[in-house]
């Protein structure tokens, strides 16, 4: 089985650096996908991908790439559910992983936030992102690499 691949949801992505450390050190293709041009390395393992602009268009290109093995990176819950379904792993940015027994929780919240905003009802958006968030996705993104490497074994 191949190697782990990466793929970055990287509109709003703030850990894309500490990705591509993990990635170099473990040998791993990434692949950086947005609706517009993003400053990226310049490295043969890292490919930056394009994609048109418009509602889930970069998230349907992740979702019909990614598949077992591989390790999404997203804070977009319909996207990670989708490639929990594929057989990938998600996580978020902060390190938290998306799983099979939390999908259908964060889905069903994302669809009370929105059902309350609709009704002008204001919510609160994710808290500030800081140091510690950034340790536990370097943290959780080697747990990720570790399970999909034994699992392809």
């Amino acid at each position: 089985m191949p190697l782990p691949r990466i793929f970055i949801d990287a509109d709003a992505c703030p850990v894309k650096d500490e990705v591509y450390r993990v990635a170099e050190r473990c040998g791993l293709k990434v692949f950086v996908v947005s609706n517009g041009w993003i400053n990226t390395r310049r490295e043969p393992w890292i490919e930056q991908v394009v994609v048109d602009a418009g509602p889930d268009v970069a998230d349907d290109w992740i979702a019909e790439r990614a598949g077992p093995g591989d390790i999404v990176i997203t804070a977009d819950i319909p996207l990670a559910d989708r490639c929990l379904k594929a057989g990938a792993q998600a996580l978020k940015a902060n390190g938290q992983p998306f799983t099979p027994d939390s999908i259908g929780s964060a889905l069903a919240g994302r669809m009370v936030g929105e059902h309350l905003r609709s009704m002008g009802v204001a919510t609160s958006g994710p808290p500030p992102f800081g140091p510690k968030d950034r340790s536990n996705f370097l943290q959780a993104l080697d747990r990720a690499v570790v399970a999909a490497r034994r699992a392809a074994r």
